[in-house]
């Protein structure tokens, strides 16, 4: 008799288990899937600050990285490449179609552009023509969001400023200065216009410049470095999406 009371009690326990719903026996919560593509120069490509090229390096690495832990499926591409102007990005936007379509299937983008059209005017001295220069990074810019936005009207773009490649270069501080000033503003004023995020880097890579941009030959951050562009990126995401 209390054998048969035993089997009904286990019977009855195992028609409740397989009766409740498959959710109550879950784990966790199931993670949201997202398309991340990264577009820009040798930032988001990865360049170190020795001159190297070692994927999964750049700033979209390690966003790619937060978006994973914060419980996010992620496909990721990054289009950055070194050397990559402000026209030439364009360009791919408009006619390469592997990366219009990644465009399309995006949930978050992420863009820096510019340097590599000013950079050389650098090396040669010819400081004469940066306002020229800047003005077409801002045209080009203008058109870069623009398309963006036509190919993916929803997705949600994050604009990176640029911070201070040159900070040891102490004679042409306030020259350097002066024109960081009028780009990251273009570039804001391009970013705002379009409905999109600006996020700066130029204050909070200022705070550490032995750590984050340590050979004063070499423009491009460390590892550290890019670690703290894709906080201050990720700081603006979590905030969009109280």
């Amino acid at each position: 008799m209390k054998l048969g009371k035993r089997f009904s009690s286990l019977l009855l326990t195992g028609t409740l288990i397989t009766s409740l719903p498959i959710t109550t026996m879950a784990k966790g919560p199931e993670k949201k899937i997202i398309d991340y593509v990264a577009l820009g120069d040798s930032l988001a490509a990865g360049i170190t600050p020795d001159g190297k090229f070692i994927g999964d390096y750049g700033y979209p690495h390690y966003l790619a990285n937060r978006f994973e832990q914060s419980q996010y499926t992620v496909g990721y591409d990054n289009f950055g490449y070194p050397g990559k102007t402000s026209t030439e990005l364009l360009s791919d936007i408009q006619n390469n179609e592997f990366v219009k379509k990644k465009i399309k299937e995006a949930e978050f983008i992420t863009l820096d552009i510019g340097s590599n059209d000013l950079l050389p005017l650098f090396k040669s001295g010819r400081f004469d023509l940066f306002p020229d220069t800047i003005g077409v990074v801002t045209i080009n810019l203008n058109s870069i969001l623009k398309e963006i936005d036509q190919l993916n009207p929803n997705v949600k773009v994050y604009v990176m400023g640029y911070y201070n490649p040159f900070p040891y270069i102490t004679n042409l501080q306030p020259l350097i200065k002066q024109l960081l000033v009028t780009l990251n503003g273009n570039i804001e004023s391009q970013a705002l216009l379009h409905g999109d995020t600006y996020v700066p880097t130029e204050d909070i890579i200022s705070k550490h410049y032995e750590e984050y941009l340590p050979n004063q030959a070499n423009v491009h951050l460390s590892l550290e470095g890019y670690q703290i562009v894709a906080k201050e990126i990720w700081k603006a995401i979590d905030k969009s999406k109280n």
